[in-house]
């Protein structure tokens, strides 16, 4: 949403570790630069948000053992609530999306995949959300003793659904069929990788998917027509060995589709990567400009990085010819976790 020629981002946070729930920023149309405007706690942990398509709408999980979804109206400076929270059937959701007129959550701790379904005036149905449960394990014995879909977004057509589960090694390709989920195809990841989130490349035949329990990117093809996604190659996200676990976060490929960008928590670094075919090139690492980078977001020119543990949001200028960014500016937010830009 543009107001007074500028837009607006919103920024979730963890309320259990002193966040202020769901801030609303001003964007800067030429510097990218962010100024709070206000904040709601309507719900605990609204750790990840997506917007409506016209940006009237905002959706949060709440990253709670019971696990819900919240619908907001965004037309003021303050987040308003848009009707009670609902039921996601699932154990803390820590992502969300817009697919075929219902709201997608990844419940992490349940390893599950959750459909809630969107009025046409965009707030929730209050009917069961649908759920598809995932099953298996992987190599990695404390984090991989069950499936944790920790992220489900739709493909660039929008004809499917794509779940990525870090406790299987896996991405789950699906379709929704009155309402219900139902599982097209199963690709198996590197074992032990402990997938976490997935990026398209813009042109929509390439995906981007960072590996949370070794810190590399797998590089994997995308046929859209017939909702298969096929792994390529692997390129680490850091120039040597870490020092301990480096639990890498968020990613995003840039808006021209040249380079792809990840944060690795532990290193506290944003890692650059050009976009070479079915290959990635690691270009360079830099600062993040905090601690514990969890989510990345690309807008225009600017970077946008949600530091949980120093409690503040980032933003970048990022360099059209080389991709490396260069830290423009910060806000802090207590706990913050993801940031949205409409």
């Amino acid at each position: 949403m543009k107001v007074g020629g500028r837009g607006r981002a919103y920024i979730g946070s963890f309320t259990a570790a002193g966040g202020p729930g769901i801030v609303t920023a001003a964007v800067d149309a030429d510097s990218g630069a962010l100024t709070a405007l206000g904040n709601v706690d309507a719900v605990p942990d609204p750790a990840y948000l997506a917007l409506s398509p016209d940006t009237r709408t905002l959706y949060a999980v709440s990253e709670t053992a019971e696990g819900a979804v919240a619908a907001y109206r965004v037309d003021g400076d303050r987040p308003e609530p848009a009707g009670p929270p609902v039921p996601v059937g699932g154990n803390g959701p820590t992502h969300l999306s817009l697919f075929a007129g219902h709201v997608l959550t990844a419940n992490y701790g349940s390893g599950s995949v959750s459909a809630v379904p969107v009025r046409p005036d965009g707030t929730l149905a209050r009917s069961a959300a649908h759920v598809l449960q995932h099953t298996g394990s992987g190599p990695h014995g404390p984090r991989q003793q069950g499936p944790h879909a920790h992220q489900v977004q739709p493909d660039p057509s929008g004809r499917w659904a794509v779940s990525i589960d870090l406790g299987t090694d896996s991405a789950r390709v699906c379709t929704l069929t009155d309402g219900a989920l139902v599982l097209h195809k199963e690709t198996a990841l590197r074992p032990g990788s402990g997938p976490r989130h997935l990026a398209f490349h813009p042109e929509g035949s390439y995906a981007y998917v960072v590996n949370e329990l070794t810190p590399s990117v797998t590089v994997c093809h995308w046929d859209g027509a017939e909702g298969v996604l096929t792994p390529l190659t692997e390129t680490p996200l850091l120039p040597g060995a870490p020092a301990g676990d480096a639990y890498p976060s968020g990613i995003v490929t840039s808006p021209d589709g040249r380079f792809v960008w990840a944060a690795t928590r532990g290193e506290d670094v944003l890692s650059v990567l050009a976009v070479e075919g079915e290959r990635l090139r690691l270009i360079a690492t830099v600062p993040c400009g905090g601690h514990w980078p969890r989510a990345l977001t690309a807008s225009g020119g600017s970077l946008y990085v949600a530091n949980e543990r120093s409690g503040d949001v980032t933003w970048f200028a990022t360099d059209p010819r080389t991709g490396i960014p260069r830290r423009a500016g910060s806000i802090g937010v207590t706990a913050a976790s993801c940031v949205v830009i409409g």
